[in-house]
């Protein structure tokens, strides 16, 4: 049976948001029914409600779940209701990269992820008409899998990550995008070294876990976080980076760089070992490759939008031999993952509650405000 319920609703798309009543379809073989209890707010969902990244009016979108469980699909045996469960990227689980590990390449990630519909082509939301209730307008829905802006929702069995029951569910929500695609880009697509040196571009709530990630669990000697906000360069000293580097808003013009002079100074005499760039600005992707040293490694994490393009001195890159790479939620495993980093959380090495914020969902207009603004770096709705 179809139930109603309460969701963030993009009407048109210019950013803005409205709490609507919209309707659940039935549950197919393959889903979970979730009430969602909080869920975090990721530049990714501001970027498809402007329509920077493919959208449609009256999109529910939000992926960042984190609810207890209240029924599952005929298909589905790894939770069950009542449990408590984190919500993350959806995958086929049967392509190449998805059955050797490496789900966030899955063939079909962009479809299944980012198209608004189930596999099957399906609207997992739907409203209906004032004076025919029987008149089914289908929603852009199932973002990421589990679009977790609403009060329930069905998410895909793929990316249900069941969570000890005594778990802050409002505090580990972020980790299913965010939290791991930063500490993965250090972990696992980048490969960082103990004793390396690193440079993280962006200090949001991306870069705060790769700085994280770099220092406590990776172990680098030098750790480099580059932002324009003096604020968040003083937290990321206290997460863990070693140096500071306050960058203008126009830098990264494609003239002389001073935030890369910077870099050579601290890592002589050509620059760092690795490089994360959390921003998805074409201008500073091109800063952060022309800060590695000989046989530096760096990677984009941060979304741009389809179409962008960067230009690289390919001289330059051949004679030092460096590598840019992709790299999609960290190549994460979010069943193995996500558990990772809430232990890291137990063991004081990822202090994530230091720069999230935690907002009413009625509340929303607030929180995209002070993200905006940059008085906050990660907004976490719940719902009361």
């Amino acid at each position: 049976m179809s139930r109603s319920t309460t969701a963030l609703v993009v009407p048109e798309l210019n950013g803005k948001f409205e709490l609507r009543e919209v309707y659940l379809s039935e549950i197919q073989p393959d889903e979970v029914l979730v009430e969602i209890h909080a869920s975090g707010l990721c530049h990714t969902d501001l970027s498809f409600a402007t329509g920077v990244l493919p959208c449609q009016p009256g999109a529910v979108l939000g992926h960042e779940g984190a609810g207890v469980v209240l029924e599952t699909g005929s298909a589905v045996s790894h939770v069950a209701p009542g449990d408590k469960v984190l919500l993350s990227f959806t995958h086929c689980e049967t392509c190449p990269p998805c059955t050797s590990g490496h789900p966030a390449y899955c063939h079909s990630f962009n479809t299944r992820n980012m198209n608004g519909r189930r596999p099957d082509g399906s609207a997992a939301m739907y409203t209906t008409s004032h004076t025919n209730t029987n008149e089914k307008t289908p929603v852009f829905s199932s973002f990421f899998g589990q679009s977790s802006f609403a009060r329930h929702t069905l998410a895909h069995r793929s990316c249900v990550v069941r969570i000890p029951a005594d778990a802050d569910l409002a505090l580990y929500a972020p980790l299913g995008c965010g939290m791991q695609t930063g500490a993965g880009a250090v972990l696992n697509s980048l490969g960082v070294r103990a004793g390396s040196s690193v440079a993280v571009f962006g200090a949001g709530s991306v870069g705060m876990a790769a700085i994280m990630a770099a220092a406590h669990v990776a172990r680098a000697a030098v750790v480099i976080a580059v932002d324009v906000q003096p604020g968040r360069l003083e937290l990321a000293k206290k997460l863990g980076a070693t140096h500071t580097v306050l960058a203008s808003r126009e830098e990264g013009s494609g003239g002389k760089s001073s935030v890369v002079e910077r870099i050579r100074e601290l890592c002589p005499p050509v620059g760092v070992d690795f490089a994360v760039d959390c921003t998805g600005v074409p201008s500073v992707i091109r800063d952060m490759v022309d800060c590695l040293g000989t046989k530096g490694r760096a990677s984009t994490v941060g979304a741009p939008g389809f179409g962008k393009e960067v230009g690289i001195d390919v001289m330059q890159h051949l004679t030092y031999g460096k590598e840019y790479v992709g790299c999609c939620e960290g190549d994460s495993l979010p069943s193995k993952f996500i558990p990772f980093l809430m232990d890291l959380h137990a063991k004081g090495q990822f202090p994530m509650e230091e720069f999230i914020q935690y907002y009413d969902f009625k509340d929303y207009a607030k929180a995209i405000d002070d993200i905006h603004s940059g008085k906050v770096i990660k907004a976490v709705l719940k719902w009361s």
